[in-house]
């Protein structure tokens, strides 16, 4: 995916420079990187899944590509290319635009991602995710990276929509189970109001508050929005991706220099 043309140029008059983009380096400009002593990446991790008929399907990973463009512009951690592909299994097959990874599938690219950078000599990657639905596949690749590699490489998972209690309040304050709705579309009618089909947007409610079981889309939306999205504007889009883009940017710099609690390394 790359990120739209407009959204760029947003991004980076918001961040005052430009990102920092894995995919629009030469080697020697990548191993420059890396021997002047940035070892970090980050990775956007979104999905390609319908979103109510109001988004477009590339919804989640625009977010983490332009939240990860922020804060590579005001540290210099560079950006890898997105994983535009996430597990939507959960919206099956009954609205057409939803492409689905299974969890073992995303895992395993993660893990040979890394492999990479570790074989390349980086050393730290934030996965930076946009996708609810991702975060159990992921935090199993964190698992067995950090079993394989413990003190040679560090791996973290922080995702956009929960990054602060403030934040993760203005996503849930309409819909705990929330897709496509207040928050993400004003993120969207911030970002690129031109790909929100505004006389589209219809509201549909949690249904999912007193259930014990979890259900698939199909099961608690009747058009694949949950929440209100008729009440999202753009200003309060744009104080939300402020307030994630700046949270994540102290992030990846605490990131930068952080080390583990005890000096251990495995013996293996």
């Amino acid at each position: 995916m790359v990120i739209r043309a407009s959204i760029q140029q947003r991004i980076e008059t918001l961040a005052g420079a430009s990102p920092v983009r894995w995919g629009g380096m030469t080697w020697p400009q990548i191993q420059a990187l890396r021997d002047a002593g940035n070892r970090m990446a980050l990775l956007p991790v979104g999905a390609t899944e319908q979103h109510g008929p109001h988004l477009p399907v590339d919804t989640d990973t625009l977010f983490a590509s332009a939240f990860c463009d922020y804060a590579s512009a005001r540290t210099g951690v560079p950006v890898l290319p997105p994983l535009a592909y996430g597990c939507s299994l959960g919206h099956t097959g009954r609205w057409p635009g939803t492409l689905s990874l299974m969890p073992e599938t995303l895992a395993a690219v993660v893990r040979e991602i890394s492999g990479f950078l570790i074989r390349t000599g980086f050393e730290r990657l934030l996965l930076v995710n946009s996708h609810w639905g991702n975060s159990s596949a992921l935090r199993c690749a964190i698992d067995r990276l950090r079993f394989d590699h413990a003190g040679q490489f560090a791996v973290g998972l922080r995702n956009t929509f929960d990054l602060t209690p403030g934040v993760y309040a203005q996503f849930i304050d309409d819909a705990p189970d929330f897709h496509a709705n207040r928050a993400e579309t004003a993120l969207m009618l911030f970002l690129d109001p031109e790909a929100v089909r505004t006389e589209c947007i219809e509201d549909d409610p949690d249904r999912t508050g007193d259930k014990v079981f979890t259900y698939v889309v199909p099961q608690t939306s009747t058009n694949g929005v949950t929440g209100r999205p008729s009440q999202a504007t753009a200003e309060d889009g744009g104080r939300l991706f402020i307030e994630i883009a700046e949270a994540l940017t102290d992030l990846v710099r605490r990131a930068t220099t952080e080390e583990p609690p005890l000096d251990w390394k495995s013996p293996g």
